[in-house]
């Protein structure tokens, strides 16, 4: 008796991929989830590699979204997030350090672990402020979605200007091997 093949499995769609990612405040949160469930690495952790940005001041109008007080200064942090060896994004993360904690800044500066994870005892809450399907300016072409947020501390003060950029990686289909 022939074996019965199973179905290919179907290649999840945009919508199903942004009804994760609308269900967190921590983007890295959403990821992790979509990570595991698709079976794109396991564990479903998610790395965040830096990559270096020459000329990469803020803009003024980012210097505004963030509200900064006398004295505070933001940085800013360009990252593949990756599951696995799979990059599921690519961020730019202007935040301001003085709002963190030293731990917090250094686990930034030294670590591979992504910002909405380090700042998540913060309890911050996101506003998303655009989405866009495919790529806007600055993101990688093959870019499927961008999304533009911010993400503000429960006080209401502003914590961090976001530009994420989803690629393809997030839509493919996975081929997990039987029992594996």
């Amino acid at each position: 008796m022939a074996a019965l093949s199973q179905p290919a499995p179907a290649a999840p769609t945009l919508d199903e991929f942004e009804a994760v990612l609308q269900r967190y405040d921590s983007a890295t949160r959403a990821l992790e989830e979509w990570c595991a469930r698709r079976g794109i690495a396991d564990p479903a952790v998610i790395r965040a590699e830096t990559i270096e940005t020459p000329g990469s001041e803020q803009p003024e109008a980012i210097a505004r979204q963030l509200q900064l007080g006398a004295g505070e200064v933001p940085a800013m942090r360009n990252v593949r997030l990756s599951c696995g060896q799979t990059v599921l994004s690519v961020a730019w993360n202007w935040y301001v350090p003085a709002r963190l904690t030293p731990e917090m800044n250094a686990a930034l500066r030294h670590t591979d672990t992504p910002f909405g994870k380090v700042v998540s005892p913060l309890r911050f809450r996101r506003q998303p402020l655009e989405i866009i399907r495919g790529q806007a300016e600055n993101c990688p072409v093959e870019t499927i979605s961008t999304h533009r947020a911010m993400l503000v501390l429960p006080d209401g003060r502003p914590l961090a200007y976001l530009i994420e950029c989803y690629t393809p990686a997030n839509l493919q289909v996975v081929r997990q091997v039987p029992g594996g």
